[in-house]
């Protein structure tokens, strides 16, 4: 018999009766049930009941084990009576009467946290624990689903032509849009690689080197402020890139691989098969982000006209400035003061003095409207909002006034949160949309200084002529790929011209020589036949955050930092030995 096992916990069934078989495992649960104690051994594959009775010569020492203890037992395969199968386990028909038992893995002091049940525990406490943490059910689930995920877009990938290709994780900086984490050189001392916060220019170069297709699951890294829903070190996208093609080539290849992802894996729930293209201006207008999550069946709208010159003061004064408007956000079921001075309670917690609202009811046969605006503004006024946004007795609309770049971003949220708070999100849906024509360029308000708003490789749309005018108008072949209010995907036709690169660089401030200096691998490929190409890169641990039904990326990532970059289990980052930072000719310079 093999040293540890014969079986596994979730193989063993009724026509294994009365067999001897060997299991090892975790004690999951421990039961003493009058003199008789039950087991739940549980290991990657399920759980196993194995008791044992002061008839078998282990009784004494099984009596002792404790929660999480690793062992190994030999015993008796019996099956269950009738009454007491349990439909739940694989294994539920059957118990094992323990003869033997050995402890493999003794528990040492107090568990800091039990992996048995559903209790709650401080992130903190998971993460410096995460072996442990990693036992638990879910998060078993978790990751098993994140590897399933990943073997179906590599077989995905491959069935349509693309072969996978690996590229330097030690390479020169590029920007990408975050911080590099850099490495110092021993070899080159005072000088420095750069982890690839992606790989924008190796894949390019591929095309270049003449490979048509490409694909690869590639770590990124890249030094970023934390959220829920991203890594603040290093995360995993599936990276592509295609020659010959134009955008609507990207689009048709990596749709029906997404689809057919999110429909083997989305637990049932509908994958919308029509992905909409929604221009960037559009969707913030309408969404008041990038990343819209159309499951909300709500698109804001302007509505200017009906505030100008009219009794609102506040609004009428605003709109007196230029590049202001106000916009409505519409709240179909929202038609109580109840609901509209919670949502306003809601906007104050964000920030904001508060949201105008008005609201529509019936009384005596006619629409009325209510609410401080409602007042203000007038009937005419009102009636004519209503219209426009088409709504009805028992609905109501929020308003937000002033330049929208700044207030698009709050009012985006609270079309999500009254959204949510009116139960319209559709739960059982994976809505996504393609957001193209972003701008190429944006301009910092505090330094007026242009600079790049989005990947500094694309293709501006209409080549080196659309950048002659003002840099602010010109738009790229840039696009990203929204899902439930995620970025899934974001991708470009590449910019694969010099003289059309040197230009769009130029209007962000860089010179010929700083390109060169700074890119000059890709600069000098481009000068020897170039293909056009483009590509796309999909992060793969929203993916399977979405695919989870979670909002935490940290629970579809095995060892993941804290939010304060931070990896509690490994006490990263550290500080560096005397000898490291001599042998790199390197100094700490201490931080006021």
């Amino acid at each position: 018999m093999h040293a540890y096992r014969s079986h596994t916990c979730a193989e063993l069934t009724a026509a294994r009766v009365g067999e001897t078989v060997r299991l090892s495992g975790w004690v999951h649960r421990r039961r003493d049930h009058g003199g008789v104690v039950f087991i739940d051994l549980r290991d990657h594959y399920g759980i196993t009941q194995v008791l044992c009775d002061p008839d078998s010569p282990v009784f004494a020492e099984v009596e002792k084990l404790r929660s999480e203890v690793c062992i190994r037992i030999d015993g008796t395969v019996k099956a269950r009576e009738p009454e007491l199968v349990n439909p739940k386990l694989a294994t539920g028909e059957i118990e094992v009467f323990i003869r033997d038992m050995e402890v493999l893995g003794p528990v040492v002091g107090d568990l800091p946290l039990q992996v048995f049940g559903d209790q709650e525990y401080p992130e903190e406490t998971r993460l410096t624990y995460r072996y442990l943490d990693l036992r638990r059910e879910k998060m078993q689930e978790n990751m098993l689903l994140r590897s399933d995920v990943v073997a179906s877009i590599r077989r995905r990938m491959w069935e349509i032509g693309f072969r996978e290709y690996q590229t330097p994780i030690i390479t020169a900086s590029s920007p990408e849009g975050a911080r590099d984490f850099l490495v110092p050189s021993r070899l080159h001392p005072g000088k420095f690689y750069a982890l690839p916060q992606a790989p924008q220019q190796f894949k390019q170069l591929l095309m270049v080197s003449g490979f048509d297709k490409y694909f690869q699951i590639a770590p990124c890294f890249r030094d970023e402020d934390p959220r829920a829903d991203r890594s603040p070190t290093d995360f995993y996208q599936l990276d592509m890139e295609m020659s010959f093609v134009e955008q609507e080539d990207v689009f048709a290849t990596i749709e029906p691989v997404l689809k057919g992802l999110f429909e083997e894996f989305g637990d049932g729930r509908t994958v919308d098969q029509d992905w909409p293209r929604i221009s960037y201006a559009d969707a913030a207008l309408w969404y008041g982000t990038d990343k819209p999550d159309l499951r909300i069946p709500m698109k804001m709208e302007r509505v200017s006209e009906h505030f100008a010159g009219g009794g609102f003061a506040i609004f009428a004064k605003i709109l007196e400035q230029d590049g202001t408007e106000v916009r409505a956000i519409p709240a179909p079921g929202g038609g109580s003061r109840k609901f509209c001075d919670r949502m306003n309670a809601w906007a104050q917690k964000e920030g904001l003095p508060g949201m105008g609202y008005i609201f529509w009811r019936e009384a005596d046969g006619d629409m009325e409207a209510a609410g401080p605006l409602a007042k203000n503004i007038g009937p005419e006024r009102t009636e004519a909002i209503r219209q426009q946004l088409g709504l009805g007795a028992g609905d109501a609309a929020f308003f937000l006034a002033g330049k929208p770049s700044e207030f698009e971003a709050i009012a985006g949220r609270a079309r999500v949160e009254i959204g949510r708070e009116l139960g319209l999100v559709d739960e059982s849906r994976f809505a996504f949309a393609w957001i193209v024509d972003f701008p190429m360029y944006e301009k910092d308000d505090e330094t007026g200084r242009v600079d790049f708003s989005h990947n500094p490789f694309s293709m501006p749309q209409g080549g080196l002529a659309a950048l002659e005018g003002d840099p602010l108008d010109v738009l790229g072949y840039q696009y990203d790929l929204a899902c439930n209010g995620y970025e899934l995907v974001s991708g470009a036709i590449r910019n694969h011209k010099p003289e059309i690169m040197f230009k769009a660089f130029e209007l962000a401030g860089y010179g010929a020589d700083e390109v060169k200096k700074r890119f000059g691998g890709m600069v000098n490929a481009f000068q020897y036949g170039a293909p056009p190409h483009g590509g796309c890169a999909a992060g793969i641990d929203r993916i399977v955050m979405i695919l989870a039904g979670t909002s935490n990326i940290r629970e579809v990532i095995l060892f993941p930092m804290n939010q304060r970059a931070e990896d509690l289990m490994m006490d990263a980052p550290s500080d560096p030995t005397s000898d490291q930072l001599m042998e790199l000719g390197l100094r700490i310079i201490p931080q006021d």
